[in-house]
């Protein structure tokens, strides 16, 4: 009964992971569409000389303006990502090398301007932090959009020749590239105007032309428009096999799973994750997709930070497999019964022998019920884990609470200040006794060898995925009413779709449960059996 309540706990925030992921893909590619259509706009002479079918237009009866540019724009990169994964990846390369080169001339000629100006935008009479740093972290949750499609490059495994060397490759090289070229740009636009002043829709390219350098917003408004489009492939490409991973456990309909035999790629899902993105970028605002999106975004990261935790200190003792698999799993386990029978009756028959013969006993030599000692061992060995497991999950779920009550407390000043330094007190107290234990307590073993593909290797646990959990909750907490409004009634949906469908239809339910310790070797029988 017990398990059974975890399996479907499991289950349930499995897929609120996917759920959000869908969430932050789908409306995140809108948000790039959605501003792009400004920049492509400088090249006809301003917003008011698109084409007519291009413009923005405004709805009086619904207050609402729409982007025709950027659904076509989606559309666009939908029809290329149906094409196939060799061709979009060759496309997204050539656009990303232009969008490099673009940065890398707005930090080396905004940095001459700069000094050449006398960096304006520092010289503020309300300092540095205008907004505190409160308003630098509120800002720095609604822009952190911005580092999305670092975790889609998990969702293309299937179609990478080495997984486990490129993957972590590719995800640590492009993070640490982009985020030294976002940080240098940011440093130079916020030194060259005021933030007072800068352009909503291209800031960028504005802050050259007030300084007079109009040939130079014409190079970047180029650039941007390359970026926005590398990011809008980079925001749509994961969302069709996220679908398709979900459709595969059973969560969602199968439709989703179809893959095109000659392109491989997923092709019915992907077309209805580009016409939703359409959709949302013909109707909805940039500034109510962002913040939409890095709720998606920072709700993934921090079940992945929990999860980490979870995977190092209390992994799961079994893991599910397919129905179909059965005749391998009755398989090796007759394999480890047979050997335990063996051990067994060896361990009787060593403990008992008066008069053995064998030249390893010796005459006369007695063991006394080493079989009887050796469960005893173990059974305290049993209790000592289990001990330590239920110390270990107790303290990740103390610790997640004490991150909500610090990072609350600090973030709403409207409450009195004896119960805001009380609860800061509570989930400060909390927050360092969960890392002190955790740190002091051993991790579990079968963290070397989770998964049938091995271990996974994360550094500096558990200070790092505490860190991660911290100043994700305190950047969602920052978000505002208005966006958790939003976004509450997309979770709202999701447990809807999972309650009436995902949970009656998901693969678990003929799952076969069976010990994590077996699972590599019941996939090397399976793998065989199909070669």
């Amino acid at each position: 009964m017990l398990r059974g309540t975890r399996r479907k706990a499991k289950q349930s925030v499995a897929w609120l992971i996917g759920w959000a992921l869908i969430l932050e893909y789908t409306i995140g590619g809108s948000a790039v569409a959605r501003g792009i259509s400004p920049n492509l706009a400088l090249f006809f002479g301003g917003q008011d000389n698109l084409p007519t079918f291009l413009a923005r237009q405004h709805i009086p009866g619904l207050d609402v303006v729409v982007d025709p540019c950027a659904a076509v724009l989606v559309l666009v990169v939908t029809g290329l990502l149906c094409v196939g994964i060799k061709e979009s990846t060759l496309a997204q390369a050539i656009v990303t090398s232009i969008n490099v080169c673009a940065m890398l001339f707005i930090i080396i000629a905004g940095t001459y301007l700069g000094f050449k100006t006398g960096w304006a935008g520092y010289e503020l009479p309300t300092g540095y932090f205008p907004f505190g740093v409160d308003g630098m972290l509120a800002g720095s949750a609604t822009v952190f959009f911005a580092y999305i499609g670092f975790d889609s490059v998990a969702s293309t495994a299937e179609e990478v020749k080495n997984p486990q060397r490129d993957l972590p490759l590719g995800i640590g090289l492009s993070l640490s590239i982009c985020c030294s070229l976002y940080m240098l740009v940011s440093v130079v636009i916020v030194g060259l105007v005021p933030y007072y002043a800068m352009d909503p829709d291209t800031p960028i390219s504005s802050a050259f032309s007030v300084h007079g350098m109009q040939w130079a917003a014409y190079l970047i408004t180029a650039g941007a428009v390359m970026a926005l489009c590398s990011t809008l492939m980079g925001s749509m490409l994961p969302q069709p096999r996220i679908l398709m991973a979900m459709a595969r456990d059973g969560l969602l309909p199968s439709f989703f799973s179809d893959v095109n035999r000659s392109t491989q790629v997923p092709v019915k899902s992907t077309l209805v994750t580009g016409f939703g993105a359409a959709v949302l970028s013909f109707f909805m605002d940039v500034s109510q997709l962002a913040g939409m999106v890095s709720v998606g975004t920072l709700l993934a990261f921090t079940m992945v930070a929990i999860s980490v935790l979870i995977l190092r200190y209390v992994p799961p003792d079994e893991v599910p497999f397919p129905s179909s698999l059965q005749e391998t799993i009755d398989s090796v386990s007759l394999r480890y019964s047979s050997q335990d029978v063996y051990e067994e009756k060896a361990a009787i028959h060593a403990g008992t022998s008066k008069d053995s013969k064998l030249p390893l006993l010796g005459k006369a030599k007695t063991i006394e019920y080493p079989l009887l000692v050796k469960q005893e061992a173990q059974s305290n060995f049993v209790l000592n884990e289990g001990k330590r497991r239920e110390i270990a999950g107790w303290t990740i779920a103390a610790t997640c609470i004490g991150a909500v009550l610090l990072t609350y407390a600090a973030s709403d000043l409207s409450l009195p200040s004896p119960l805001r330094f009380t609860t800061c007190g509570v989930g400060g107290a909390l927050l360092l006794s969960g890392l002190i234990v955790l740190t002091c307590i051993e991790q579990d073993d079968a963290r070397h060898s989770f998964g049938h593909s091995g271990g996974f290797i994360c550094p500096f646990v558990p200070l790092l995925p505490i860190v991660c959990i911290l100043v994700n909750i305190y950047l969602l907490i920052n978000l505002g009413a208005a966006t958790w409004t939003r976004v509450s009634v997309w979770l709202i949906v999701g447990v809807l779709v999972y309650v009436f469908y995902g949970r009656k239809h998901s693969s678990l339910l003929d799952a076969v449960y069976v010990p994590a310790t077996h699972a590599d070797e019941i996939y090397r029988s399976s793998g065989e059996s199909l070669a």
